[in-house]
């Protein structure tokens, strides 16, 4: 089993920064890869960004990329998700998730572990 702890969101202006993290634990090393996914109310969860703990090849959603950075640390087994330029529609529910897929999937069904989710909420 792997757990995923992401650190607090929270709230900021339009145009600010915000960095969340995910410490993952357990048998991470059997994982392949760790994702951004977010929920916003009423709407279906989506894929924001995703990087390999091996080659650290990142991968990033349109609407985010250019804004958004993500980062590990494997050592710690750390990953954070820099947001700058935030806009209103980046508010959602952040959540870090795992994948043992030995490629890196934009589709939730095919992660395997997911962190309990962060609020983020970007006023205008």
């Amino acid at each position: 089993q792997v757990q995923l702890v992401e650190s607090r969101g929270g709230l900021v202006q339009a145009g600010g920064s915000l960095r969340l993290s995910c410490v993952a634990s357990g048998r991470a090393s059997t994982t392949y890869a760790v994702a951004w996914f977010r929920q916003a109310l009423g709407q279906a969860r989506e894929f924001v960004a995703a990087i390999t703990w091996g080659g650290g090849g990142t991968y990033y959603a349109d609407s985010v990329k250019g804004r958004f950075t993500i980062s590990r640390e494997n050592a710690n087994n750390t990953m954070w998700l820099q947001m700058s330029r935030l806009k209103p529609e980046d508010t959602a529910v952040y959540y870090c998730a795992a994948t043992s897929q030995l490629w890196v999937p934009r589709n939730s069904r095919d992660y395997d572990y997911w962190g309990q989710g962060t609020q983020v909420t970007v006023s205008s």
